[in-house]
């Protein structure tokens, strides 16, 4: 059947703009003053003005990533090191309009990895509330200040979260095009790092956005491009491809496109966003791209040379931050506020080293049980796979050194491919691969492979066309990230595509077994003339048990026990966890049993295909009570598939579900902070069971 075409109504020139519906805004307002630590720039009126300086910004994001450090997250550097001097510029020149800074300009943050540099902006004008105490908690369960910008917890200081690359400029584009709609004299800024213009839905923004501009539908429009040939693996030209085709190739796309070859020059940054910002607001159909050369790491020798410019803060102790500090200040002296904050981290890491070393004098009653990143037994199957001639190759989209699949591809890198920050392109040629007769392994975060590769992974299936993936960080394991990243739905969005397997191991050693299982069996089903399936690794990242199995066989689709205390108990309980939970939940069989309560533990490795005869026989030794725990939400998670599943099959449990209940995650140090928090933690799990064994 055609499409029904119907001729566009005539609207009247009164008719053109409609507000939107009116609420509060929850942004704060303007500052109360200039910059405490400031710089001067000439404006290109001859006045001058004070802004943020940019050396103080450097000095708070080394600080404060220092005590998120100690703390025991991981935090960023390069990043905002190398946009200090674009965003003080921005925000000078926001600050400085006539009345309230919001009612003349949205400002977006794609990149959302150098949010603590705003932070740092923010405390430097006290704005929103933001002071140099509250940096000192950044990242940590109890801040608003999280990894990445998050307004469902800053909303005074984050009008768009941030965090996936490439996410957030289709949204300053819907601003923009708003702003137009209700008539508002607005612009909007938008500032996205060169990696981030390698996603899909940034291309599809960088496309629209002049087209419907030059339709008058928008309100002046400046993009900023933080160019610094970097991403997380090393540099963008070597590690991936060029992407100066690709911004010579804006004007045509028709963007007015302006550059600024300094972009770490305070005064060159600031000449050049007031530029971009008047060429937009002098022709609101032209939107302006700044293209902004940067140094990654900016201000530290050591992070500039790294191939990933200091992406990751690089200090570990406090002892290590004066000399880092005093670099950025071209050993000038630190103002006073910053000296005492230094002092203070110094003198804490002392006494925390001075506790270790008077703890270490006492070894444990038991000897702590083996650990590993989890994700190190991929590459092991994969790179034994591939020396028996297995043609094995890994697609990647920049992660690959925290997703773990590092050691294959530096080993095999004529096997080994990167497309750049993009993950739907990533899973979509790895697909290509597998029509070629392939076994193509992607990777990724989690949180960005259930959702941007989503599309991707059902049309690969599809086409007959499957994949192996090893989507690492899942759930809260990403905890210092903040929600952005924390991939808290990735079952209940990835299990009901059509011949897709989800995994969950529990240990490296698992991870191991079930990556080469799954290679074997994908050469076994293409010998056999059988379309294999494919299945998505979703893993943690903090380091996990060695193993679980206790000796035992692995068993493809089967739940293994991992902890049977039992006994000859009266109260007892079957305790079903994926994932990290499974430690999590032999540790509380363990705390039950001392009192009384006996319980076995099944890793349900497989959400979306449980193994209902397992748990049947499990349950019916256990009084048919059950508990479900994972780090994910409980809404089409692993616990309500595998009770759908039971019931189906005429198994009616009395269920406790442990999980998250519809709400979005946060920053925190460790992720047992979160799972205290939700209640999937040990103490949780015990106080569940009591209640379902009361």
């Amino acid at each position: 059947m055609g499409a029904v075409e119907l001729a566009a109504a005539v609207v009247s020139p009164e008719q053109r703009h409609r507000p939107g519906l009116s609420y509060p805004n929850p942004l704060a307002s303007n500052p109360a003053g200039g910059p405490k630590w400031a710089a001067t720039v000439t404006m290109a009126d001859g006045a001058k003005l004070q802004v943020a300086d940019p050396v103080a910004t450097r000095v708070m994001i080394s600080l404060m990533d220092m005590n998120a450090v100690v703390g025991g997250a991981a935090c960023h550097f390069g990043g905002p090191a190398a946009l200090a001097e674009i965003m003080s510029s921005i925000h000078g020149i926001m600050y400085t309009r006539p009345g309230i800074w919001h009612q003349h300009f949205n400002f977006v943050n794609d990149a959302g990895h150098t949010e603590n540099g705003i932070y740092a902006l923010k405390a430097n004008y006290g704005f929103a509330g933001v002071t140099l105490q509250e940096l000192k908690g950044f990242r940590s369960i109890t801040s608003k200040l999280t990894g990445h910008g998050e307004s469902h917890l800053f909303p005074e200081g984050v009008m768009v979260s941030n965090g996936p690359l490439g996410s957030s400029i289709p949204i300053a584009q819907g601003l923009a095009l708003a702003d137009r709609l209700a008539d508002r004299q607005r612009t909007t800024v938008c500032v996205i790092s060169d990696g981030a213009m390698m996603e899909g839905e940034a291309k599809e923004a960088i496309c629209a956005i002049p087209g419907l501009a030059g339709k008058g539908l928008a309100n002046p429009f400046v993009l900023i491009i933080s160019d610094n040939n970097t991403m997380l693996s090393g540099r963008i030209d070597a590690d991936a491809f060029s992407m100066e085709p690709y911004f010579s190739g804006l004007a045509n796309q028709g963007w007015r496109v302006m550059r600024c070859a300094k972009g770490n020059d305070l005064q060159s940054a600031f000449s050049s966003v007031e530029a971009a910002i008047a060429a937009a607001e002098s022709d609101p159909q032209v939107p302006v791209v700044l293209i902004a050369t940067t140094i990654k790491g900016f201000g530290v020798a050591a992070c500039v040379k790294s191939s990933s410019g200091g992406h990751g803060f690089p200090l570990t102790k406090p002892e290590q931050l004066r000399a880092f500090v005093l670099e950025i200040t071209g050993g000038a002296a630190l103002a006073p506020e910053f000296a005492a904050w230094l002092s203070e981290i110094e003198a804490a890491g002392v006494a925390k080293a001075a506790k270790d070393a008077e703890k270490a004098k006492t070894p444990p009653a038991h000897p702590p049980a083996k650990k590993d990143k989890i994700q190190g037994g991929f590459p092991k199957a994969m790179i034994t796979a591939a020396e028996k001639g297995l043609p094995v190759v890994s697609v990647s989209a920049d992660l690959q050194g925290s997703t773990g699949v590092a050691p294959f591809r530096a080993k095999f890198p004529q096997l080994s491919f990167d497309v750049g920050i993009a993950e739907a392109n990533m899973i979509s040629t790895a697909a290509g691969f597998s029509k070629q007769g392939y076994i193509p392994v992607v990777d990724t975060f989690a949180q960005f492979g259930a959702t941007k590769g989503l599309l991707p992974l059902c049309m690969a299936n599809l086409s007959q066309a499957p994949v192996l993936a090893v989507f690492s960080h899942a759930g809260f394991q990403d905890a210092a990230d903040g929600a952005s990243h924390q991939g808290l739905q990735y079952l209940a969005m990835t299990g009901s595509i059509p011949h897709l397997l989800t995994y969950c191991p529990a240990s490296a050693e698992e991870a191991e077994w079930a990556m080469g299982h799954a290679i074997e069996h994908f050469v076994a089903e293409r010998k056999a003339g059988r379309t294999p399936e494919t299945v998505l690794f979703f893993v943690g990242r903090e380091n996990f048990l060695v193993s679980i199995a206790n000796g035992q066989p692995y068993a493809w689709g089967k739940a293994m026990t991992v902890k049977d205390t039992l006994g000859t108990t009266t109260k007892r309980v079957v305790i079903s966890a994926t994932g990290p939970m499974v430690a999590m939940a032999a540790s509380a069989a363990e705390a039950l049993a001392k009192e009384g309560i006996g319980a076995l533990v099944l890793n349900n490795a497989t959400p979306n295909r449980p193994d209902v005869a397992g748990h049947q026989a499990a349950l019916a030794t256990c009084g048919n009570r059950l508990i479900t725990v994972e780090d994910h939400q409980v809404l089409g998670g692993a616990g309500s598939t595998l009770v759908t599943a039971l019931v189906t099959s005429g198994t009616v449990p009395s269920v406790r579900l442990l999980g998250v209940h519809g709400e979005f995650g946060q920053s925190a140090y460790l992720a047992d902070q979160l799972y205290a928090k939700q209640g999937i933690d040990v103490a949780g799990i015990v106080a569940a069971v009591k209640a379902a064994t009361a």
